[in-house]
């Protein structure tokens, strides 16, 4: 009877939402003439938007539904080498098979993983260096970073921690690993005995190198030591994103704080659940001191040192320093490789990180921020109770974890927002409680993305919903290697008009991947992408369409009367909002997508308005941007009529906001 009556709920729900979304065949009516219409915005009327709408989600480990396990490893390199400042490779030797990766030995020297000399209980390796007879001169060890360390005109912060007999100097390099041109060059005093690891920390200047192929070298005297040196946890930062301690690279950070997101869901989806129970993402080994933070074996057979990069607190501080609202995932008992019987101690354990997040500092679990440099509470308001329950067999058993954890979290901290993993009601309460948001995730082709347009204009008000992953997926090969085009991205463009004027009913929506490392790209597109070469930064159209979306936004969304009905929106598409703070003044803002690979024509009245700004993005069907040729871009220009009147030329694929005043 129970999964009866759920049945009929969901039945009743879906009907409001139909799954074809009743959308006729796009290439057919893009095949039709379409008349250029005249929009004319209304002053008043209309719904509020929500002010959280545009944000982020990292993920350094995810998959889409259908694509199997065994398909990816570790998502990019988007954490490790990517955002997080540290740039040597398995710096920590985690993981399950680790080995020599990116270490090689200078001179005449013998490199072993040695699994006998912890540096702690958490590192629990070091790399020993063994002298051979007879060296003589500088002799040591280079790390070779994420298909190379990028070398920056900068100053450069270095620690390592170091176990051996030895008094005297170590040299520290930045060069080229082909070209062996040395880029800086510092030299410290250090003084070291076997038996103890200890802490050495350094900083000095670099100028910059031209490409990435370049490697960190830490050199010693070798006739001065006999036999073996160990050394561990090596690490390199460039300068960090608000000059934070275990910081996020300022340069990649600083691209993404262009966007102005407005919250960021972490730690990810398939990050937060493991491949198994035991590998699911732990808060309480993720915070403290990087030298007692264990890592462990990531969701795609690759090492996730997400303990020692990004944790919680680096989590927080990130959001704390964008002005984004954290929305925090918490571990609802189901991983990839099992679910729990009994979830009490689970349950504890949130409970236990809240504490940690919210307590105050004399708590027990406030008490442990305190000491690891916050002694404020953080800010929190939104809670995501597992991630995608609907899929890899979480649906029969969500509703009951949930409400187990759900009724823990509300008893203890009753003003905290609820978010469930999926609004699919075969998979959630039959009685459901009051303020829950719904999360839904979904990766398409363009066209079937446009077709979701209309997706949520039927969904009841009293259910509000965030969508935590979407994005555009143009290809039929299930492991989608390939990078973002103007039509994928302006596909995302007419979902995102479509959201916005649902932005009563979705709360927030985040563009999923974040970014990539293009050295190890597993899953394609992402918002912008790098590698180890300086000044390579490069974003993908669909960045361009984030960023002027949530750079313009209104408080209210406005209706707009229009010489076309509604049902012909395709191939042009609009939403008209406005800014209420400004109630004197208030700029009226209307963005607009042309899925089309011809130019339109759109006619715009702004009763009482003069001037403003345009700005658009367009090209050709295979338009985008690559490595180290970014081609698209979008142009800014100055709009101007006494009357009120605009006229928009919508190139091909265009997109285009007009905000005026």
């Amino acid at each position: 009877m129970k999964n009866l009556v759920k049945w009929l709920l969901a039945v009743t729900y879906f009907q409001l939402v139909p799954e074809n979304h009743d959308q006729p065949d796009l290439a057919a009516r893009d095949n039709a003439a379409t008349p250029s219409p005249t929009l004319t915005v209304q002053r008043s009327g209309g719904n509020q938007s929500s002010p959280l709408l545009y944000g982020v989600m990292f993920e350094v480990g995810a998959r889409a539904a259908g694509i199997p396990l065994t398909s990816y490893q570790e998502m990019d390199h988007s954490g490790d080498g990517g955002i997080h400042g540290q740039l040597l490779q398995n710096n920590g030797f985690q993981g399950d098979n680790p080995g020599l990766a990116a270490y090689k030995g200078i001179g005449d020297v013998e490199l072993i993983q040695d699994i006998l000399s912890s540096v702690s209980s958490a590192i629990t390796s070091s790399l020993q260096v063994s002298v051979q007879p007879g060296a003589k001169g500088y002799v040591g060890f280079a790390n070779t970073g994420y298909k190379g360390v990028p070398v920056m005109n900068a100053t450069y912060s270095c620690e390592f921690w170091m176990m051996g007999d030895y008094s005297g100097t170590i040299m520290l390099e930045l060069a080229g690993s082909s070209s062996g041109k040395i880029y800086a060059s510092h030299n410290m005093t250090v003084r070291s005995l076997w038996g103890e690891f200890t802490r050495h920390q350094t900083s000095f200047n670099s100028s910059a190198s031209p490409d990435g192929d370049n490697e960190w070298r830490l050199l010693f005297n070798g006739s001065q030591v006999d036999g073996a040196l160990n050394f561990g946890l090596v690490q390199l930062f460039p300068p960090t994103y608000k000059s934070r301690s275990n910081g996020l690279r300022d340069d990649i950070a600083t691209f993404l704080e262009k966007i102005h997101p407005s919250f960021l869901r972490f730690p990810g989806g398939n990050n937060l659940e493991g491949l198994q129970i035991d590998s699911r993402w732990q808060w309480n080994l993720t915070i403290g001191p990087v030298v007692n933070r264990a890592g462990r074996q990531g969701d795609w057979f690759y090492p996730n040192t997400d303990a020692l990069g990004i944790g919680l607190d680096e989590y927080l501080w990130c959001c704390e320093d964008m002005h984004m609202e954290p929305v925090l995932a918490v571990w609802a008992g189901k991983s990839y490789g099992g679910m729990v019987s009994h979830l009490e101690p689970y349950i504890d354990d949130i409970l236990n990180e809240l504490e940690y997040i919210l307590g105050p500092s004399t708590s027990t679990y406030g008490s442990l921020r305190a000491n690891n440099g916050r002694a404020d509470p953080w800010s929190l308001q939104y809670i995501e109770t597992g991630n995608e329950d609907d899929l890899a067999g979480g649906c029969d058993t969500y509703p009951d974890r949930f409400m187990q954890i759900h009724r823990a979290i509300q008893t203890n901290y009753p003003n905290l927002t609820l978010i469930a993993s999926n609004i699919d009601f075969l998979c959630l309460p039959i009685d459901l409680p009051s303020g829950l948001l719904y999360d839904h995730h979904y990766y398409c082709q363009p066209d079937d993305l446009v077709s979701m347009f209309n997706y949520w204009d039927n969904h009841p008000r009293s259910q509000p919903a965030i969508v935590g992953e979407y994005g555009c997926r143009n290809t039929t090969d299930r492991e989608g290697i390939f990078w973002s085009s103007m039509p994928c991205s302006c596909s995302e463009a007419v979902h995102m008009i479509g959201l916005e004027r649902n932005s009563d009913v979705v709360k927030m929506a985040a563009y999923a991947p974040l970014l990539q490392h293009f050295g190890f790209t597993q899953w394609s597109p992402t918002l912008f992408g790098f590698d180890s070469t300086p000044n390579s930064l490069t974003p993908s159209p669909s960045y361009h369409v984030q960023r002027m979306f949530s750079t313009n936004r209104g408080e209210t969304i406005l209706p707009v009367h229009t010489t076309t009905t509604t049902s012909n929106f395709h191939p042009l598409y609009w939403v008209a909002s406005k800014t209420t703070h400004q109630k004197k003044n208030p700029t009226y803002i209307v963005k607009m997508a042309n899925y089309r690979p011809q130019n339109h024509t759109l006619h715009i009245n702004i009763p009482h308005t003069k001037s403003g700004y345009l700005e658009m993005i367009s090209g050709e069907g295979n338009a985008t941007n690559l490595l180290h040729d970014v081609a698209i871009q979008p142009v800014l220009r100055k709009i101007a009529n006494s009357e009120g009147g605009y006229t928009v030329d919508l190139g091909e694929w265009g997109v285009v906001v007009l905000a005026v005043s």
